[in-house]
């Protein structure tokens, strides 16, 4: 008896702006979502553990009341302007880069299914995504990273986002790029690679995934690339933060392992993973949820 042939689920033709404007929407509900994990993150990976000292966070736990007692619950949002300004052109370019280069793979393996891609073939689009939007990205983590550290200063200390622009230029911009790139190319082939696989095992006959199942399945490919990618994020942080003597990224590296220790390359792993996890699993939920609403079937 001949099987029955495999049933391709074609893709769902969607335009490249479609794309982007869907990604920065799901990006800007995803980033608010989780920020003040974000800014617990920056604290701790900034703090320098020095023999003899006391910690001023312990972790994320002790750092979250603190800071909101300190500096009111407002203080847990500081940067999100920059955030938001960044992260829609952000996931845009990133969702839309890697719908654009996997619709590319599917005409290569000459056939038309969008989901059907290998790991490295998902991982490869994911690493383009991740490419591409560090020219976004790298500014707008600069200006946030030191938004984020002002609240420990005095307020008359304090500035503006235009202020904190206008005093880096065009090269403060873009320090830590170098670790940007690392970071973001790699989180992203993990990612997508997960993702795409993970979410394999969820579709039915159709090809559709519940979006509940969606969220899941971003929520746990981000758990484990956050963590893998937390040193290339320790390094960019250290980099961009306020009055950083560091030479680059390769010394960053060599002065931490050698003052700290391994495990200060883990700093903010755990707010990192509970970061990324859901705002992947909500972005990617939003972002699918609204080509299933306005891609044709």
């Amino acid at each position: 008896m001949v099987p029955p042939p495999k049933k391709v689920i074609e893709e769902k033709r969607v335009n490249l702006f479609e794309s982007f404007v869907f990604g920065g929407i799901a990006g800007c509900i995803g980033a608010t979502t989780v920020y003040p994990l974000d800014l617990v993150k920056t604290r701790l990976q900034t703090q320098r553990t020095v023999a003899g000292q006391v910690r001023e966070y312990k972790g994320i736990l002790d750092a979250l009341p603190k800071i909101a007692a300190r500096e009111g619950v407002r203080g847990l949002y500081k940067g999100l302007p920059a955030q938001l300004i960044g992260i829609a052109p952000e996931k845009a370019t990133k969702l839309g880069v890697n719908d654009a280069v996997r619709r590319l793979l599917v005409t290569y393996n000459g056939d038309r299914d969008y989901y059907g891609l290998s790991i490295l073939q998902s991982g490869l689009a994911g690493a383009c995504a991740g490419f591409s939007h560090v020219v976004i990205t790298n500014p707008y983590e600069c200006v946030k990273i030191q938004m984020q550290l002002q609240g420990k200063l005095e307020p008359h200390l304090r500035k503006t986002m235009i202020e904190i622009v206008k005093g880096l230029g065009i090269k403060g911009l873009y320090q830590g790029a170098s670790a940007c790139f690392l970071r973001d190319i790699g989180f992203s082939f993990m990612y997508f690679a997960a993702y795409y696989k993970i979410r394999a095992g969820f579709r039915d006959e159709n090809g559709n995934v519940p979006l509940g199942k969606q969220i899941y399945t971003g929520t746990m490919a981000g758990t484990v690339s956050s963590a893998l990618a937390t040193p290339a994020d320790v390094l960019k942080t250290r980099l961009q933060a306020p009055g950083s003597t560091y030479k680059g990224l390769v010394d960053c590296a060599q002065q931490i392992l050698r003052s700290e220790g391994p495990a200060a390359l883990f700093k903010g792993v755990v707010p990192r993973m509970m970061i990324i996890s859901p705002l992947f699993g909500i972005t990617l939920f939003v972002y699918e949820g609204l080509m299933s609403i306005f891609r044709p079937k």
